[in-house]
This record gives structure tokens, sequence and C-alpha cells, in this order.
């Protein structure tokens, strides 16, 4: 790659960083061209060099976002053990995780851009991170019909509880929206797994 191309290829990277921050913060419609470029150092100009409209910057930074997020949930420590479903629940469910809206999970900061979305690149590329997201939690729960099931049942709670819970950050309520959906999950792990004894 030339020196050039190289320059070129970082400058988009930090124009996708960038805009990746700016839709967890304030969603799609919070992207200002002008201001993201400002963000990234470099002319509105040379905006159309790197992307032919708003349209596919948006689809391209909701897929860094997720991308990004995917990213933090892999290389998070836990003690909890890897692939448990503490170990996916505890730390989604953190004030820590609830105060960091630029960054985190994309799927709760942008859920409603891309229901509200007629772009159908947007949506696929949402419903193929949310599938991957609810394989691991089956796995964590130990696969199977139910499994799968209740994979569907935590990540809507998980991603619910997290949305409610900033809206009332800075607040006992808050606190208490996280600790109940995690505890709520929690069950839900006990019941999958005494079931699965039972008819074992």
């Amino acid at each position: 790659m030339g020196h050039s191309q190289l320059e070129k290829a970082q400058s988009r990277e930090r124009i996708l960083d960038a805009a990746a921050t700016q839709v967890r913060e304030g969603g799609f419609d919070s992207v200002s061209i002008s201001e993201l470029m400002r963000a990234a150092q470099l002319t509105h100009g040379a905006f159309y060099g790197h992307f032919p409209s708003r349209a596919d910057l948006i689809a391209a930074a909701l897929d860094r976002a997720l991308e990004l997020g995917e990213a933090e949930y892999h290389a998070r420590p836990t003690q909890d053990g890897a692939g448990s479903v503490k170990a996916i629940v505890n730390p989604y469910l953190s004030p820590a995780h609830r105060d960091r809206t630029g960054g985190g999970c994309a799927i709760a900061a942008l859920a409603a851009d891309v229901a509200r979305s007629d772009d159908p690149k947007v949506r696929a590329l949402m419903s193929q991170r949310a599938e991957i997201a609810f394989k691991h939690m089956s796995d964590a729960f130990g696969g199977g019909l139910e499994a799968e099931n209740a994979a569907l049942a935590a990540w809507s709670t998980m991603v619910g509880a997290l949305v409610l819970s900033r809206v009332f950050r800075g607040t006992a309520q808050s606190d208490a929206i996280l600790k109940q959906a995690r505890r709520s999950i929690l069950s839900l792990e006990r019941q999958v797994r005494e079931g699965r004894n039972a008819d074992g």
C-alpha cells in the first residue's frame, strides 16, 4: 500500500471510530458530517473521498460500533467463569456499562434507531450481531431449544434494563433496575438447569 493509500485508510479509520462513538452517544440523527470530520481532524470536503453518502457512513459507523462492542465483550476479564451466564450478565448490567454511553453495547444504544430505519443493510447488520449474542448466551445456558428461548428472554431483559437504567441514571432506581434484571436472568438460568437435571 502506497503512502497516500495508507494515509487515506488511516483517515477512514479515524472517521469510523469517531462516528461509532457519536452514534452510540446520540443515535443516527446526531451525526453531523462537519462535526465528525472535525473530530477526525479532517476537512469537511474530504468526507466524500471516503463515503459516497451519509447513509453509507451511518451503516459503516453502526458496523464499527457493533464490532467494537463485541471486541470489548471478548476482551474483558471475568471472575465468573468465561462463557458463563454470570460472565455475560454481570458486566453488561453494571453501573460502569450504563454510564459509558459512547462505548459498550451498540445494540442497546442503537436498537431503536435501527428499528425505525428503512435501510435493510442497517437492519441486517444489527440482526446478524444480535444473533451472535443470542448464540453466546444460549451456549452459556447449556444449549438446546430451552436454552435458545432463555437466551432470547435474557437478552431482551438485558437490553431493556440497560436502556431504562440510563433513563434513571443518577438515581437509586437506576441501580435497582440493573440489580433486578441480573436476579431475573440468573433465576432463569437456575430454572433451565434444574429442568435439564430433572429431565436427565
